[in-house]
Formats: structure tokens, C-alpha cells, sequence
């Protein structure tokens, strides 16, 4: 088959991210055998190719070289065999989720991290969904505990993650401000925000107006910032979107986060998502009812991976970028 191939870890896609043929995956007895036919990107497939922070070699991705073909993660294609141990999923049946090395014809998953794609969603749309629409929906309702008639704050809300927490806390009966730059306010909109501040000209966190839920994607501001921007008893959900070092890789902001809650009225801190059917089949649901729907900015084919890469990297992305194979 076709797939996406890397050797070592490095952080430049253009040189480490190459097309070549290599054998179909083997599945175990939990496990499904997925025709790809779309895969997302996102800011975690930058930090597999890299290898940095080094926990995420320590997390199972493999110490010295990448355990796995390529850093692809989210997808969404058709069922091509399943394992001795798989119930409710057969051959044929069209899902999306997560797998492993997903960059590629075929792909391995968990049948527990897979989910039935709503017929309403195209293949694109579903794979953008995968891990970006999980981890925006645990942050709005596990995390941040958004309900109706509050006040929400999203930065970055025309990223991966934050179009859906933006769609997401709109469904859940919330006030939503969402906050990006000058050539997305219109999507952010569309979206269904209440309110769009393009940072350039405004500073949503200058303590006018109190938030009772922040939902940062963006990660370049002081937690001193975000705290003057809560209610007394307010939540601060951290979403990713840290930079540079090579052993915390900024995450330092999240930890000091999470000590600083400890101690104070607001809800300060970060989580990791999980990748679960459950949370997978809620999301097919709000995007059959309408509720949530995948904001598709640019689809690349399998040849151009790193292409795809570098097209998140440059930080120009309106809501998710798609591999299609």
C-alpha cells in the first residue's frame, strides 16, 4: 500500500515526511483495519514527526526513532476487517475516530476509538473531527462544565479545537466571544459566536468583561492575564497551543496552572483527552442534528503530507486541514 513514511524524528516535514510502499498493517483481536480515505492533521502530528517534547517519545511513540510509519492520528475511511474480538463493526461500515499511521491507504485502530460516521459528513469532515472534536468537547463539557446562559471565552477560536468548543458552548446555551485574527473573524461567526474580537485591535482579556469559562487554544498568554479575565469562581480550561523547549515544551504554563488552582476560587488547569467511542458517537450525534458541524480549510493529497504540515505550521489555517487518500 501507500503510505506516509518517516525515518527519525526531525521537526521540518519537507525533510522527513516521504511517499513510499510498504506491507498493509496487521490487526490484533480489539483492533480494526480502516480503507483510509481522509486523515487530519493537527498540532499534535507536528509534535509526533518532532519527537518533542521528549515525554512524547515516552508516552509509547518510540525513545531513539519513530515507533510508528508516520505521526498521523485522526481519520476516517471504510471498515475492511475487523478483529476476532470487534462487536458492532463489520466490514463495509463507513467510521472515523483515531488509529495509528494514518498517512496511509490503511490504517490501524481500536475498535473503542472508533464511532460510525454520520451519513450527513462527508470523509473530510469526519476525519477533522478525530482528535481536535474530542478534545474540544471534553474541554466545554467535562472541564470547563459550560452551561447555559454563561459567559465563554475561546482563544483561538478559528483552530482545530476551537471551531468546535466554539460550536460547542453555542449548543450548550452559552454567551460565546471568540477570539482570532483579522482574516478569520468571519468564520468565527459563522461558527455561531456571539461576539468575535480580532486580537489585533482589541484585548479580550483587559478585565471588562468577566468570563465565567476560558477556553485557551492559543498558549501565549500569562496566566495572570486569563485569571483577571475569570469570575471569582470561574474556569480556565488550557487546550495545547504551548511552544518551544524540548522537555516541557512549554507545557510549564499548564503545570503551574494546575498548582496555582489548588490555592485560589477560580478552576485553573489542563487535562489530556481521551480518545473514546463514547465521546466519538456524541459528536456523530450534534453533527446530525446540526448542533456541530467541521470546518474543512484545505485538503492536500497523501503525496503532499508535508505540504499539509506546513500549511498548519505557518499558523494561516481556518479550522482544520485534511489529507485525503
Amino acid at each position: 500500500m501507500r503510505a506516509v513514511v518517516q525515518d527519525r524524528y526531525g521537526a521540518d516535514p519537507e525533510g522527513r515526511l516521504r511517499l513510499a510502499q510498504i506491507a498493509r498493517p496487521q490487526i490484533g483481536p480489539g483492533e480494526v483495519l480502516v480503507r483510509v480515505r481522509a486523515a487530519s492533521v493537527d498540532r499534535g502530528t507536528w509534535h509526533l514527526m518532532a519527537g518533542l517534547p521528549y515525554p512524547v517519545r515516552a508516552a509509547g511513540f518510540g525513545m531513539r526513532r519513530p515507533r510508528y510509519a508516520n505521526p498521523g492520528r485522526a481519520l476516517a475511511g471504510t471498515v475492511a476487517a475487523v478483529g476476532a474480538d470487534v462487536t458492532g463493526l463489520q466490514p463495509g461500515d463507513e467510521v472515523f475516530g483515531v488509529g495509528a499511521a494514518t498517512f496511509a491507504e490503511y490504517a490501524c485502530a481500536r475498535a473503542d476509538k472508533l464511532a460510525v460516521k454520520p451519513a450527513t459528513l462527508s470523509f473530510e469532515q469526519a476525519a477533522a473531527l478525530g482528535i481536535s472534536g474530542l478534545t474540544a468537547l471534553q474541554a466545554v463539557r467535562k472541564h470547563g462544565r459550560v452551561a447555559a446562559g454563561q459567559k465563554v471565552l475561546v482563544l483561538g477560536a478559528s483552530g482545530g479545537v476551537g471551531a468546535f468548543a466554539t460550536q460547542l458552548a453555542k449548543a450548550d446555551g452559552a454567551h460565546v466571544t471568540g477570539v482570532c485574527s483579522t482574516t478569520k473573524v468571519d468564520l468565527v461567526r459563522s461558527l455561531g459566536a456571539d461576539r468575535a474580537v480580532d486580537y489585533t485591535r482589541e484585548d479580550a482579556l483587559d478585565g471588562r468583561t468577566r468570563y465565567d469559562v476560558i477556553i485557551d487554544t492559543g498558549g501565549n498568554r500569562r496566566l495572570a492575564d486569563l485569571r483577571r479575565a475569570l469570575t471569582a469562581a470561574g474556569r480556565l480550561v488550557i487546550v495545547g497551543g504551548e511552544t518551544g523547549g524540548r522537555w516541557l515544551g512549554g507545557t510549564d504554563r499548564q503545570l503551574r496552572a494546575q498548582l496555582l488552582s489548588r490555592f485560589v476560587g477560580q478552576r485553573l488547569g489542563s487535562f489530556l483527552t481521551s480518545e473514546n467511542a463514547t465521546d466519538l458517537g456524541t459528536l456523530a450525534r450534534l453533527c446530525a442534528s446540526g448542533e456541530l458541524t467541521a470546518a474543512v480549510d484545505r485538503t492536500y493529497p497523501l503525496a503532499e503530507a508535508a505540504a499539509a504540515i506546513r500549511h498548519l505550521l505557518d499558523g494561516r489555517v481556518r479550522g482544520k486541514v485534511v489529507i485525503t487518500v
